[in-house]
């Protein structure tokens, strides 16, 4: 059987896009470019001065990792230096980074991405991964603005994430079902090794770290104890999995079936991941997969976009599993 890299599959499908002029292929192509470049770091880590803190605080008010610095700007440099974007969103950024090159004129996307999710896991050798998303932007001409960015998930052209574990993955979609890719290091390339993912209906796996359970809302803490109860009709107990590694935890739910849950909490009463960065992108994978992805009420990719690193709970999974914590949330609405 013939092995089909990413560069390949992008153009195979470029057809699916009659208003693209290649725009969008060769997008993806210089994010996966970026892509190989950071998993060479992650898998030098512990070999060179790649590890630990730089001791700055981003503007999410947490420290930064090395590692974030290098991958932000790896993601950076391709994007501008490929010219088919007019502006770039990265979570380790206060503001928007317009692109105003010769090679960008006329650029029709703007990319937002989290450079490394799950960074503070790098020093201990647990996978972490990028996240990333496209839209056409919004602006007539010039430097991308910020207006390109607030948009909503329905908008989305296309979004994807590299997961960093024992293999290099990429996984993407625009629209038309998820696609799973393989780097194989001996030849430089993501190999397509998972075509038209589905996740599984059900699942017997939540997500969430319960060591936030005294924070809680109500609705979240019935739910897990209805995961812990015993019942063979439903194949409880669940099992508990929490990486911690937000790409990691996700992609293993996609593939196995189960759900992912970061609620709010009395300390961060309007959750904790960004919106722009995480979950949208994640929301629209799981959906062309055949998942949900909710705030616990409302559809994730519906929810209005009012600010660059505006912050959502996430509840995102097996639709079955979606549906059943949202009973509970319903119910449970303190």
């Amino acid at each position: 059987m013939q092995t089909q890299t990413l560069g390949q599959f992008i153009i195979e499908k470029q057809k699916d896009f009659p208003y693209s002029k290649g725009e969008l292929s060769r997008l993806l192509r210089d994010i996966g470019i970026a892509a190989k470049i950071v998993h060479r770091e992650v898998n030098k880590a512990g070999l060179v001065e790649i590890l630990g803190e730089t001791g700055d605080i981003n503007v999410q008010g947490e420290a930064v990792k090395k590692l974030d610095v290098f991958a932000n700007n790896q993601f950076i440099a391709a994007l501008k230096a490929g010219g088919e974007c007019c502006a770039i969103a990265s979570e380790e950024n206060e503001d928007i980074i317009p692109i105003d090159t010769v090679s960008s004129k006329g650029a029709r996307y703007v990319v937002a991405f989290d450079p490394l999710d799950g960074s503070s896991n790098i020093d201990v050798n647990v996978s972490v991964g990028t996240i990333f998303s496209i839209y056409r932007r919004l602006s007539l001409s010039g430097p991308g603005t910020l207006e390109d960015f607030l948009q909503p998930g329905t908008e989305l052209v296309a979004a994807g994430y590299v997961i960093y574990g024992s293999s290099t993955m990429l996984m993407y979609t625009t629209g038309k079902g998820v696609n799973g890719f393989t780097l194989d290091p001996s030849i430089g390339e993501f190999c397509l090794s998972h075509p038209n993912i589905k996740t599984p209906s059900d699942g017997a796996i939540y997500s969430l770290n319960e060591g936030n359970h005294l924070h809680f809302p109500e609705g979240v803490k019935k739910y897990i104890k209805y995961c812990q109860e015993e019942d063979k009709a439903t194949n409880r107990p669940y099992s508990s999995r929490y990486i911690g590694s937000g790409v990691a935890d996700f992609h293993r739910n996609l593939l196995k079936g189960g759900i992912f849950i970061y609620p709010t909490t009395t300390k961060s009463p309007k959750g904790k991941l960004r919106l722009l960065y995480e979950c949208n992108p994640l929301a629209f994978i799981i959906e062309q997969a055949g998942g949900k992805a909710t705030d616990g009420r409302k559809r994730i990719l519906d929810i209005p976009i009012t600010e660059l690193h505006q912050r959502t709970p996430l509840f995102i999974g097996s639709p079955e599993m979606v549906e059943k914590v949202m009973e509970f949330m319903v119910k449970y609405p303190v």
